[in-house]
């Protein structure tokens, strides 16, 4: 069948009986939902997320659009991936989802000379009577703070004791002076930084 002699709108009463038509359609709308996609940000995501989660928005627009309705099956579905690539943003923003976006590895090694000593062993270890293993400890402590004093800006250095501090990306924006975005993309840098060593 030859699709581009149809309208959107005869395309999507098509294709609720011909999945030929709903590939069409789909296909024809994908480059509006990479638009839409691109501008925003998905906390713990990518842009790939969230140009799969507009590609269901735009599944559900043809599935769900009504010509009675007198819309544009454009502006219906330009609406209905708008609406799911905001409630993804949402939902990846709420509160219980903080731990599963913004973790820190305790068990990745803190560096090549000590593969054995974890973040977590540094920070919560066993209370040390041992002289050695306290030299030791402090050692690596000071290691740890010298590395981030020397591989994060200042900026970079104020969000991170702040997150450190339990604070949101909101507080964290209001207290620096920062959009949230800005936030988000320090806090991916000093990651980025501190696995790098």
């Amino acid at each position: 069948m030859n699709y581009q002699n149809y309208t959107d709108e005869e395309l999507a009463a098509l294709a609720k009986t011909d999945r030929a038509a709903a590939d069409y359609l789909l296909n024809k709308y994908k480059n509006l939902v990479r638009s839409r996609a691109k501008a925003y940000f998905l906390a713990g995501g990518d842009s790939d997320d969230l140009v799969q989660e507009g590609m269901i928005g735009l599944f559900n627009a043809v599935r769900d659009y009504n010509p009675d309705k007198e819309a544009s099956f454009s502006s219906f579905a330009e609406l209905c991936v708008r609406r799911h690539i905001y409630t993804a943003i949402r939902t990846a923003g709420r509160q219980k989802h903080i731990p599963l976006n913004n973790y820190v590895s305790l068990s990745k090694p803190i560096d090549e000379e000590q593969p054995d000593t974890t973040l977590s062993d540094v920070i919560a270890g066993p209370v040390l009577s041992d002289p050695e293993k306290l030299y030791i400890r402090n050692e690596n402590l000071r290691a740890v703070e010298a590395e981030i004093e020397e591989k994060l800006t200042d900026l970079e250095r104020r969000v991170l004791i702040l997150h450190l501090q339990g604070m949101s990306y909101n507080e964290i924006s209001e207290i620096i002076n920062k959009p949230t975005k800005s936030i988000d993309n320090a806090l991916q840098r000093i990651k980025r930084k501190l696995d790098e060593s």
